[in-house]
């Protein structure tokens, strides 16, 4: 019997759901919006998909981000023929996983590195950056905006922020698109055990050899003469990169399908690029990077819109059915550039909203702007409803977005 046939009362977060995310989710959010679901593996979750709902699950803190006690409640709830979850330990004790007070202590240490004033710094290399990538689309008839621009523009930020080699750069790319693959926990492992052997080596380099970078100060930050431990300093770069890629990566390539899907949004943008910020905003809210926030359990009970979830229980929040709740944004299936976008929840809300927002908000407007100043041509190969959305349950991305420049 597969994992799934005990559940088949239940909605199924497969491919073929991720296929058609909105509606699925639109469906859900009118019939039975706090719902159990299973995964393909035969993992019982709550998720929570109405705007309200999942603004207020954000910041109760019973759901709980504990990843010691996570473990457990996940491998409870696998059904006894499903492959265990495992969990690479040294690249765990990050803010993500962990609830306060061990939080508050985490998030004070690298906010002290990771400055508002340095991420504004590093505007004119992502000015260069930008700029750089886009000439040399200029040569090409067809392109993958993905390969060509979306993935190497906030790779090479976060690379240079936290002083990574050049050289893994490709390396980083394969083993975050690994780990973030919802369907095979085997290879994550794999990678997720390369990337704590390249980042545990990397550190010892920045602790002999100290450099104006990201990584150097998450080394030396200190807080009433407390520190990040080796492992703590492990799993926030591994943190950082991860989520300072990823997140970048598929906002730029979701907000440019949107624009491509629709004509008069690009044609508003070229005309008027000093709508760029509320461009972003809008990409953020109508197909954002994240699909759920990442995992919680109920530490007690919880009442969720009238429904119960029981304690021990694993809870997805809904971030992208949320942002397409029409009791919070008028018509949110209609994408518009000069909308009000503000209040949405891509970035999270409460003591885990995402540090690195600004550095993602300033590479996708630079991004964006950049994209239709060099390219008011720009044009998909073939059809934009062809587009293929990558597995995960966690990032909203696309396998790939082909598109000619407009230069020939």
């Amino acid at each position: 019997m597969s994992t799934t046939e005990a559940h088949t009362d239940l909605p199924v977060f497969d491919h073929e759901f991720v296929q058609n995310l909105h509606a699925r989710y639109d469906k859900l959010r009118a019939t039975t919006p706090v719902q159990r679901m299973v995964t393909r593996d035969g993992l019982e979750v709550w998720v929570i998909t109405r705007y309200d709902d999942a603004r207020a699950a954000l910041a109760d803190p019973r759901l709980s981000k504990d990843v010691t006690r996570l473990k457990l409640v996940i491998n409870e709830k696998l059904p006894p023929e499903a492959a265990r979850r495992e969990f690479a330990s040294e690249m765990a004790e990050h803010m993500l996983n962990m609830d306060p007070p061990d939080h508050t202590r985490l998030r004070k240490l690298v906010v002290k590195a990771f400055t508002a004033r340095r991420v504004e710094a590093m505007r004119p290399r992502v000015e260069e950056i930008s700029a750089g990538l886009l000439d040399a689309m200029a040569d090409e008839s067809e392109v993958d905006l993905l390969d060509a621009f979306a993935f190497p523009l906030p790779m090479q930020v976060i690379s240079e922020l936290l002083g990574v080699d050049e050289t893994r750069r490709d390396d980083f790319r394969a083993w975050t698109n690994t780990l973030v693959d919802a369907s095979d926990h085997a290879s994550a492992k794999q990678a997720a055990e390369a990337m704590a052997k390249y980042l545990i080596e990397l550190i010892e380099i920045k602790r002999r050899e100290p450099a104006d970078d990201l990584l150097t100060g998450l080394i030396e930050a200190t807080e009433d003469e407390d520190r990040l431990s080796k492992h703590e300093l492990i799993s926030m770069v591994f943190l950082l990169l991860l989520a300072g890629h990823e997140t970048t990566v598929n906002l730029i390539g979701n907000g440019v399908l949107a624009l491509l899907r629709n004509p008069d949004q690009w044609a508003a943008l070229v005309a008027d690029p000093g709508l760029v910020p509320a461009a972003v905003e809008e990409m953020l809210r109508f197909d954002g990077p994240v699909i759920h926030g990442t995992f919680r359990h109920t530490a007690e009970a919880v009442e969720v819109g009238g429904v119960e979830i029981p304690a021990g229980e694993i809870v997805w929040v809904g971030l992208a059915s949320a942002n397409n709740d029409p009791e919070r944004f008028a018509e949110p299936e209609r994408f518009d550039i000069e909308r009000d976008a503000h209040g949405h929840l891509a970035f999270g809300h409460g003591i885990h909203f995402c540090l690195g927002a600004q550095l993602a908000r300033l590479e996708a407007q630079i991004a964006i702007r950049h994209l239709v100043e060099r390219f008011p041509n720009l044009r998909p190969v073939g059809s934009v409803e062809d587009a293929q959305w990558r597995f995960s349950s966690l990032i909203h991305g696309l396998r790939s977005l082909p598109v000619h420049p407009g230069t020939h």
